[in-house]
């Protein structure tokens, strides 16, 4: 049992306690990174906000301007070509779909349904800017000056071709247009474009780096070494994350338990936010916002934007497998980002449909020609195989040279005849 004294303690413990407690709140921990309450409560952080993040939108499904919405103004001439650009990649996406399938082209990956967040955000960036792509973000560089005639070129891998037909079609790049070369592997580009943004900080330039990935790839490690290492270094680059609710064929209810990517920002310390990504001027001024912030401020912004791939992940894959084609065409005909934009600026008096026919037509054209250059085009030679990478080429590559080109002699007719030995 116990002594009379400390059973009188316990019978005051409630007054003591809510003293100590005072006391206690007002203590804190000078910890690295910031000074931290103590508190003599023990709770632990829920696994999931009672409200999911909410999404920034300017225009509704109807292309109405939302009643007290803030955005950045657009002028008339911006307008017109951001929604020429998304009408002239939805064209291009759907004529060079069409040559995969007739075996014309070997591979295409398509940008249908998330046309607002490649022209809008590349609207909102400088020709400066360094942009650092995944694989469905042609429009931006469509954007910045790269001609229909180059991107058939890269496709049937000719001459015209930047990459000298050494990479994948629609696997774009360009040194003049600030246009880093896509690589297939998912999210290796982001640490890579970090450390660019770092150096653009390094020598003090008036630009940024913005970088696109998609919901599957914010489920690689190499997203959280760079959302880390951007903030860490106080980097000026844009992650702009393409949620479009699918990697591949994995739902994002198999990827991850968190509201979206938004709050992972906030996790490492990087400014985010929620934009409906088919929402052709959300996306606009968020993207103009970020940029302000990251190069005024140096820091790193996280802009993730809900959107939905209404076309199969790329001409290797058929979406009907593993998802409805009601869901499909729900997001095509009812919310598509181009049809959106288009509206509004008819309600601005800066469109009708005589000029979207000729626009069509026009860009219809233009493709169709394209290809058929690019289709007729000699092939790079083979030696362009084995360069631009070693100064002076090592003797296994001189030899693995000669060895397919007595190949291509000795069986010709396994070659296409206008392959330059």
């Amino acid at each position: 049992m116990l002594p009379d004294s400390q059973v009188a303690g316990l019978n005051q413990s409630k007054p003591r306690n809510s003293a100590v407690l005072r006391i206690t709140l007002r203590q804190v921990l000078d910890f690295p990174g910031g000074k931290v309450a103590f508190t003599p409560q023990m709770e632990f952080l829920s696994e999931s906000p009672e409200v999911r993040s909410p999404c920034y939108r300017v225009l509704d499904e109807y292309g109405l301007s939302i009643e007290h919405s803030s955005f950045a103004e657009v002028s008339k001439e911006v307008a017109i070509k951001m929604y020429s650009d998304m009408v002239t990649l939805q064209t291009m996406d759907t004529i060079f779909y069409e040559a995969q399938r007739q075996g014309r082209m070997s591979f295409y990956v398509t940008t249908i349904g998330e046309e607002a967040i490649n022209i809008a955000s590349a609207a909102a960036l400088s020709i400066s800017d360094i942009v650092v792509p995944q694989y469905r973000e042609p429009g931006v560089l469509l954007w910045r000056g790269f001609s229909l005639q180059e991107f058939a070129n890269q496709c049937f891998g000719n001459k015209g071709d930047n990459g000298k037909g050494r990479q994948m079609p629609a696997h774009y790049g360009s040194n003049k247009h600030n246009y880093f070369t896509i690589a297939s592997t998912i999210a290796t580009q982001l640490p890579h474009a970090v450390g660019a943004a770092y150096s653009l900080k390094m020598d003090k330039k008036d630009a940024c780096v913005a970088t696109y990935f998609g919901d599957g790839g914010s489920s690689e490690g190499d997203f959280h070494a760079a959302l880390n290492f951007a903030a860490v270094l106080e980097a000026p680059v844009i992650f702009i994350c393409r949620n479009n609710g699918w990697a591949i064929s994995t739902p994002l209810s198999d990827q991850f338990r968190s509201d979206g990517i938004v709050v992972r920002g906030k996790a490492y310390g990087v400014r985010s936010i929620r934009v409906d990504g088919n929402d052709a001027l959300a996306m606009y001024s968020a993207v103009h916002a970020a940029r302000k912030m990251a190069i005024s401020e140096s820091r790193p912004i996280l802009i993730e934007a809900l959107t939905y791939r209404v076309g199969h992940h790329t001409t290797s894959d058929d979406s009907t497998k593993y998802r409805s084609a009601d869901e499909i065409e729900c997001w095509r005909v009812k919310r598509d980002p181009v049809s959106r934009f288009r509206k509004w600026i008819e309600s601005n008096g800066w469109w009708c449909d005589e000029t979207e026919m000729e626009l069509r037509s026009s860009v219809r054209k233009q493709l169709l020609h394209a290809i058929q250059v690019a289709e007729q085009a000699e092939k790079p030679p083979i030696r362009d195989l084995f360069t631009d990478v070693y100064d002076v080429p090592p003797a296994n590559l001189c030899e693995q040279e000669k060895l397919l080109k007595e190949t291509i002699k000795r069986y010709p007719q396994e070659y296409p005849a206008h392959v330059s030995v």
